[in-house]
């Protein structure tokens, strides 16, 4: 491949890799998924005492 050709190459793989970076970001911090996530934070502590012998 030409120069040219590298470099547009890497430059498409860098703006993939960005919009997948912003994408995972909205995802984790979007406020609809906040409920499942603290949900989910909560969950080992909601188990605490279940299961163990009196």
């Amino acid at each position: 491949m030409t120069p040219l050709h590298d470099g547009l190459l890497q430059g498409l793989i860098t703006v993939l890799a960005f919009t997948s970076f912003v994408g995972i970001c909205y995802y984790a911090y979007s406020p609809c998924r906040r409920k499942a996530f603290e949900a989910a934070a909560n969950s080992p502590l909601a188990d605490e005492g279940k299961g163990e012998p009196s």
